[in-house]
């Protein structure tokens, strides 16, 4: 089994994580205050250098404006099975 810092999954995971920041034309070093971390958090989770668990998940998705449920699952519809 693949590490999930490098599957496709968690890519693109991290890639509706970044459109949907720059959907909300936040910036990283915004969003970082907004989450109470350094810049580099995000900039490490947005670059596949550091694993997001859900709670971090939902926080980021909230931080953003968005439905962490609704972006869970859009993430879920583009699965490919």
């Amino acid at each position: 089994m693949q590490k999930s810092l490098q599957s496709a999954e968690y890519q693109r995971l991290i890639a509706l994580l970044v459109a949907e920041r720059q959907k909300a034309g936040i910036r990283q070093h915004a969003l970082a205050k907004k989450l109470g971390k350094p810049q580099s958090f995000v900039a490490k989770y947005e670059g596949a250098e550091r694993r997001l668990d859900v709670i971090e998940f939902i926080a980021i998705a909230e931080a953003l404006g968005a439905d962490p449920g609704k972006l869970f699952r859009l993430f879920l519809r583009g699965k490919s099975r």
